[in-house]
Formats: structure tokens, C-alpha cells, sequence
């Protein structure tokens, strides 16, 4: 052991020795190669840790999810059966909606005929919510404009007692960037697409290892010399540069994606690769959204899935990946037809398709559907409506990437019948009154009456703008649009109030400590003495309705809002009984929606059913109802409502609707003339229509002058059912004399009929020699 010792110490002095001859000097001088090969150490270190990096994302990618797929918003599936109000026309222009053609035999899906009396037509498949619905070939009969049989065409034809459409595509919940695909597998798609995708784009694709190096030096040659970068991109390597990295051309960026090409190689098959690529690749624009993958791109530009294209539509498809909006079919169909040509030749020449099949492909025209772009969805009120219902139960991020198919309750007649009539009547509004054009702003919300179902919602009269949505965010005063909760308070109280329980019209001057005198004024400024209760409120009389609402007690009317839908509180003051509050169109929906289905509650709703990707179902949004308020007293309430259409502040929608269908309502306008609204339903639907003015000034409109029109406008159109409530258990109708609000003894011509609760009928005290007068009936002419 001793003589190691000794050893290690000579060879230790012997070095020391060494170095005191070295000439002195700093040390990096000292060391140049140690220097050099520390730096290329630290250099390849670098290099191999991103390339553990570029490893890592791409496997995490490849192997967890793909693509982040956005969630597709579907609107109301039509449903058909024997007696439902419908005419051939108004079917014809929902299959034109689907985006069914007109063929003279329509036996290929989403086509239709006109027949005598009817329509033939043959459906898509369709995945709904409880399961595949195949395509069936249909013929629908029509008589008197209602439907009058449905049959499955066959060799025997058979009766039916429903059809159910497929439901529209109205939008999507996208990722940030708006991308949008349809995802397919390899085997989904024609052979002759990949023949034709590999000839054109990567010919040496099943035989490379992800990079073409003739490619790659030409790129270099060209950045060396000053030129543009470009070129040498394979199929694998066009995937990377979409999948994973900006679209910048810098030679860094074009080594990045060449290791990355490597790797992915490396990794995976050229099937996945190809699969992977068919899907991501960039085919064009709709407005905001990007269309993405072939499986989109057919139905994007053909309005068919892509094993039913054809070989001149395939080489459109494959021709237009060197530059979507270069070669876009629609705004540049000279350019895209040249290209498809092109695309053709290089088949020929690579054996891919015959002369015999180019000659005749070539022949063809472009063959793309005609339809304007919607973006991300062309009813961006009612998605927006729709998203904010989800956000309740769905993260953001599942939203938009785990592509969920949501079925909501959208009825596009409806919704394109509140959009014309809120677009065209506020033109003639600013026209008729020479307001500068775009002054007047507006929102319309449509529920179905008894399923609390949001039907159509426009959030401005340029209903396909994404931007603020009136409909749902703003809050505006609802002038006497507040009214008929305090007279459902009143009646609710049968032993002091019915319809014709006088009330007071004279001047009120309501003091209050600390807040100056409130002196309540009628619209017209006059007083009225004793009014009836209907009258009152189909005059929407002010002081009276203040008065009685004092009487009641203002807290006790306000604590009942919630009951009706609206959370937040009024302040606790008399005026908050004219609607001196803030709600908005969608709040005001849900207050009339449980007077519209008898005291019953629905929250109002735009969703029916979720179901994942793949068609499991994952969510119900079943109807829950509650009772907030005795059907006697809302019965009574819906007949005054309906005195106002026919006799008082909305008697002008006789101009639109014909008496029979009873429709009830109420005006609204508010200080100033700042806003108009107009809240009422039918037989079916609910509507509210606010009109005025973003920035809140004077409108000069009133509820019945402004708000009023785009109700009667709409509603003419739609062809609403009648209003016929069911007679409550515990109410019973008398006549009435009109002029003196007496009880005949007996039927009399000319007589009203008005419901009373069982225990309040008046005494039958009139005869019939009673007669009416205008100046006796206690309805005048109101604005």
C-alpha cells in the first residue's frame, strides 16, 4: 500500500513541475479546444433536449386527443302527423333549408318532388338523441292546408303516424380559433381521393421518411441566395406546419418542422399520418369559421358526405390544398375549375383514373352549392343564449373541443319571421317619422306557451351580427309592461276585487319622508273618476293602477317577482308599480310565459338534449314546471289582457290578427318615450318586442305605435292558434251589461260574457233593456 503512495505523490509532483514551465496568461487563451468542444457539448445538449421536447408534444398530441372538435348547436327537428297545420309550400321551403333539391325522382337522400296534393322526398340518416333514424322515402299529403296523410314509399306503401325530419345544423361552440371539422377514418375515405391526394401533393409519400431532401436543399438554396422560402414540404411535413406550428416562413421555423416530420415518423404509420392529415388540412373560410378536413369540406361545398362525391368533385377537393381561397370554388370559379383540371391531368398521367374517366370528368361544371356564408352560426342571439345555458353545467374548454352535439329548441320559421318584421318595420318607423336611417334599435324573444321552449330570439335589428345581445343583456325600464302583476294580486283576492270592482282614478299624491311628492299622471293627463277594473287596465290607467297597488301593498307585489322569474328587486317605492325598473326581453318573456299557461311556471329553455361525439346521450333538459299563482285568478287576468287587444291600448292589432284569435297583451312604454314594448301571446306563443334607442334618448314611440307593429307583423305571419285557456274548475261566466256593468238576469243580445270566481257573481240586477253607447262604455280610445 506504501509504495502506491509514494507513487501517486511523484506523478502529483511531476505535474506540478509541468505547469510552473507554462507561460503565464488568461485562461481561455490557455484552453482554446477545451473551449470549443465545451461549447459544442452545450450546443448538442440544447439540440437534444428540444428534440426531447419536439418528441414529447408530438406523442402527447398523436396519442391523447387529435383535434379539439367544437360543439354543434342543432335547431327543432319538424315533426309531422296527420291534422297539423301545414301546406306543401311551407314544407318545400323547410327542405330547402336542409339543404334537400328538387329531383324529378327523389330516391337519393335529401331530395323532393312536388306531387299532386303532396310531396316526395327522401330523408338523410340522421343520429338523434334516442338513437340512428335511417333514410326512409316518404310522401306527404296535404288538404285544406293541414296534413292529411304521411306514407313510406315501398312496394306496398305504408302508413305513418309521424315523420321526424333531421334537425338543422344553426352553429357551433368553437375553439379560439374558430376551426371546424368533421371527423373521418381512413377507411371512410374513397381510394381514389388518397390516390389522387399522394400523386398531386407527395408521390414518394409511402416511401419517405417524412422530409423530401431535394425539397429541403432547394428551400436552402433559395434562402441563401435571397429568395423566398419555399418548397420542399411532403405530406408529413404540410401536417406539422398546420398541426403544431405557425404558417411564418423563416429557416429556423423550416428546421423545426423537419425534425418534427422525423419524429413523427419515427412514431407513427403512414396511415395515422395520412388520417391525421385528411382530417387537419385547411379547405377554406365561412365567414369566421375555418373549415377544416375533407369530411367538412364535402359537405361545405357539396352539401354531401364524402363517399358520395364524384371524381370531378374529388379532384376539386384535392386541387384546392395548394390554396383554399386561390382556387375557392364560389368567389373564383375560373381559377378553381383551371385547377381541378390540372388535378385531373396528374391523375391521368400517374395511371390513377383512365382517359375514358378524365374526358368525362373534365366535362363536368364545379358542381358546388350555392349558399352565402353563415360563420360560426347565422342566429348569433340564440347561440349566445344557448352557451350561457351550458356554461352552467359544461367547462369552456369540453365546449369547444369534446364535440358534443347539442339539440336545442330554434324553430327557424319562426326565427326568420321576428327577424323580417324587427328589420323591416324599424325601417319604416325611421322613415315614416325622418329619423336619420339605423337610429332605432330592437329585440324580439319568441317561447312556445305551455313548454316554456325559446323559439326564436333576435338581438338587433341586424339579426346576424354577433355582437350585443339586446334580447338577453339589456336591461331597460318596463313602463306598464309591470301592470298586470298588480291586478293578479288584486284578484287573487275574489272577496274584494273581480273585473268590474270600480277603482279610482282621481289625482294621488304619495309622500314618503325623505323623497320629494310623487304625483302619479295618467298618459293623456286626465283623470277618470271610477273605472272597472278591466277598463283600468286595458286603458292602462296610471293612478288608478297606483292606487290599487298602495292598497295592496307595494312590498307585498314586489316580494311576488321572483314567482314570476325575476330575481332581482325592484326598489320598495309606489312608482316601481308602473314598471320603474330595469329587465330585459328574455326576463319580461318569462312573466308572461306563467300568465300565457295558466299560473305554471317552465323556465324558459333553448336545450333538449345532449349527446357526445359518438351519440351517447350525456344530458336531459326535461321540462320542470311549477305553480306560482291559482288558475282562477290568471284566468280572469288573461281575459282583461285580452280586453286590451280588442278594446284598449293594443286594439291596433286588429290590423294584423283577426278578432278569433283572442290574442292578450300589453303595452309598455316608458318616461319619455325612451322605450316600447309590446309583451303578449295566442293559443301557441309568447312574444315580447322592445323598441328604442342604444343610447337611450327619446324615441317618441309609444308601445302601441312602435313595439306593437313588429308584434302584429310577426304574428300575421306565423298564423298564431287561438287563445282559448280552459275554464277553470272554480270560475264560472255571466253576462254582463257593457254599458253599466250590471249582471243580466238572463241572456240578453249584445251581452258580455266575463268569468267570475264561484262565490262573486253580482246580483242580477240588469234587464235588457239596457243598451251600450259609446259614451257610456267605460273603454275609450287610448294611445
Amino acid at each position: 500500500m506504501k509504495w502506491l503512495v509514494s507513487a501517486w505523490r511523484g506523478l502529483r509532483d511531476r505535474l506540478q513541475a509541468r505547469r510552473a514551465l507554462r507561460p503565464r496568461g488568461p485562461w481561455k487563451f490557455r484552453k482554446p479546444g477545451f473551449v470549443v468542444r465545451l461549447t459544442g457539448l452545450l450546443l448538442l445538449l440544447a439540440l437534444a433536449g428540444f428534440v426531447l421536447y419536439l418528441d414529447i408534444t408530438i406523442r402527447e398530441a398523436f396519442n391523447g386527443r387529435k383535434f379539439a372538435l367544437p360543439a354543434r348547436v342543432y335547431g327543432r327537428a319538424l315533426e309531422l302527423f296527420p291534422g297539423q297545420k301545414l301546406n306543401a309550400q311551407s314544407m318545400v321551403e323547410e327542405l330547402r333549408r336542409l339543404g334537400y333539391h328538387e329531383n324529378p325522382e327523389p330516391n337519393a337522400p335529401a331530395t323532393y318532388r312536388y306531387i299532386p296534393n303532396g310531396v316526395e322526398l327522401t330523408t338523410r340518416d340522421f343520429v338523434f338523441w334516442d338513437g340512428p333514424q335511417a333514410s326512409q322515402r316518404l310522401r306527404v299529403g296535404f288538404e285544406q292546408d293541414r296534413v292529411a296523410a304521411l306514407q313510406e314509399r315501398g312496394a306496398e306503401d305504408r302508413d305513418l303516424p309521424l315523420l321526424r325530419l333531421e334537425p338543422p345544423l344553426i352553429g357551433g361552440i368553437y375553439p379560439g380559433h374558430n376551426e371546424d371539422r368533421a371527423l373521418l377514418r381512413l377507411d371512410q375515405v374513397p381510394r381514389t381521393l388518397i390516390d389522387t391526394l399522394v400523386a398531386v401533393e407527395d408521390r414518394q409519400f409511402y416511401s419517405h421518411w417524412g422530409i423530401d431532401p431535394r425539397g429541403i436543399a432547394r428551400a436552402l438554396f433559395r434562402t441563401i441566395t435571397g429568395q423566398r422560402i419555399e418548397g420542399g414540404s411532403t405530406l408529413t411535413q404540410q401536417l406539422v406546419k398546420n398541426f403544431f406550428l405557425s404558417s411564418e416562413r423563416t429557416l429556423t421555423r423550416k428546421g423545426t418542422e423537419v425534425l418534427m416530420a422525423l419524429l413523427l415518423e419515427l412514431h407513427y404509420s403512414k396511415d395515422e399520418i395520412l388520417e391525421t392529415y385528411l382530417n387537419e388540412v385547411y379547405l377554406g373560410q365561412d365567414a369566421s369559421r375555418a373549415i377544416h378536413g375533407v369530411g367538412l369540406a364535402s359537405h361545405f361545398y357539396f352539401d354531401r358526405p364524402l363517399e358520395r362525391l364524384e371524381l370531378h368533385e374529388i379532384a376539386l377537393l384535392v386541387g384546392m390544398i395548394k390554396g383554399p381561397g386561390v382556387y375557392d370554388p364560389r368567389n373564383k370559379p375560373e381559377q378553381a375549375l383551371q385547377r381541378r383540371n390540372v388535378v385531373l391531368q396528374e391523375m391521368v398521367k400517374l395511371g390513377v383514373i383512365s382517359q375514358s374517366q378524365y374526358a368525362q370528368a373534365r366535362s363536368k361544371p364545379l358542381g358546388v352549392i350555392r349558399r352565402a356564408p353563415t360563420g360560426t352560426s347565422p342566429y348569433p342571439a340564440f347561440l349566445q343564449y344557448v352557451h350561457r345555458q351550458l356554461q352552467r353545467d359544461y367547462r369552456e374548454e369540453d365546449l369547444r373541443s369534446e364535440g358534443l352535439r347539442i339539440f336545442t329548441t330554434l324553430d327557424p320559421r319562426v326565427q326568420r319571421q321576428a327577424e323580417q318584421a324587427l328589420s323591416q318595420r324599424l325601417a319604416q318607423l325611421e322613415s315614416s317619422r325622418r329619423m336619420p336611417a339605423n337610429t332605432l334599435e330592437g329585440s324580439v324573444v319568441v317561447s312556445s306557451t305551455q313548454q316554456g321552449e325559446v323559439l326564436a330570439m333576435v338581438g338587433g335589428r341586424q339579426a346576424r351580427y354577433a355582437g350585443y345581445n339586446r334580447a338577453i343583456d339589456a336591461r331597460r325600464q318596463i313602463g306598464s309592461l309591470a301592470k298586470p302583476i298588480v291586478y293578479l294580486t288584486a284578484l287573487e283576492q275574489p272577496a274584494r276585487y273581480n273585473l268590474l270592482t270600480p277603482l279610482d282614478d282621481s289625482p294621488l299624491v304619495w309622500r314618503q319622508r325623505g323623497a320629494p311628492d310623487w304625483k302619479p299622471q295618467n298618459y293623456d293627463h286626465r283623470f277618470n273618476g271610477q273605472v272597472p277594473l278591466r277598463a283600468a287596465l286595458a286603458r292602462s290607467l296610471n293612478v288608478a293602477t297606483a292606487r290599487l297597488g298602495i292598497e295592496l301593498g307595494v312590498d307585498r307585489i314586489l316580494d311576488k317577482l321572483p314567482r314570476y322569474g325575476i330575481e332581482s328587486r325592484p326598489p320598495p317605492y309606489p312608482s316601481s308599480l308602473l314598471g320603474a325598473y330595469e329587465l330585459s326581453p328574455v326576463e319580461v318573456t318569462q312573466m308572461y310565459q306563467v300568465f300565457a299557461d295558466g299560473g305554471f311556471r317552465t323556465p324558459l329553455r333553448a336545450i333538449r338534449e345532449i349527446v357526445t361525439a359518438d351519440g351517447k346521450p350525456l344530458q336531459r333538459y326535461p321540462l320542470t314546471i311549477e305553480s306560482v299563482a291559482a288558475a282562477a285568478p290568471v284566468y280572469l287576468l288573461t281575459t282583461a289582457l285580452q280586453d286590451v287587444v280588442r278594446d284598449g291600448t293594443a286594439q291596433g292589432l286588429s290590423n294584423w290578427l283577426p278578432p278569433e284569435v283572442h290574442a292578450a297583451g300589453k303595452t309598455g312604454t316608458t318616461d319619455d318615450m325612451r322605450d316600447s314594448w309590446f309583451a303578449g301571446y295566442t293559443g301557441d306563443l309568447v312574444a315580447v318586442v322592445w323598441v328604442g334607442r342604444d343610447d337611450n334618448k327619446p324615441t317618441g314611440l309609444s308601445g302601441a305605435t312602435g313595439a306593437l307593429t313588429v308584434w302584429g307583423d310577426m304574428m300575421k305571419s306565423l298564423q298564431p292558434e287561438p287563445l282559448e285557456p280552459a275554464l277553470p274548475e272554480d270560475v264560472e261566466l255571466a253576462d254582463i251589461d257593457p254599458a253599466t256593468g250590471q249582471r243580466y238576469a238572463g241572456s240578453c243580445p249584445g251581452a258580455l260574457s266575463l268569468p267570475f270566481i264561484k262565490g262573486t257573481l253580482p246580483a242580477a240586477d240588469a234587464t235588457c233593456a239596457a243598451s251600450v253607447t259609446p259614451a257610456t262604455s267605460p273603454f275609450g280610445s287610448s294611445p
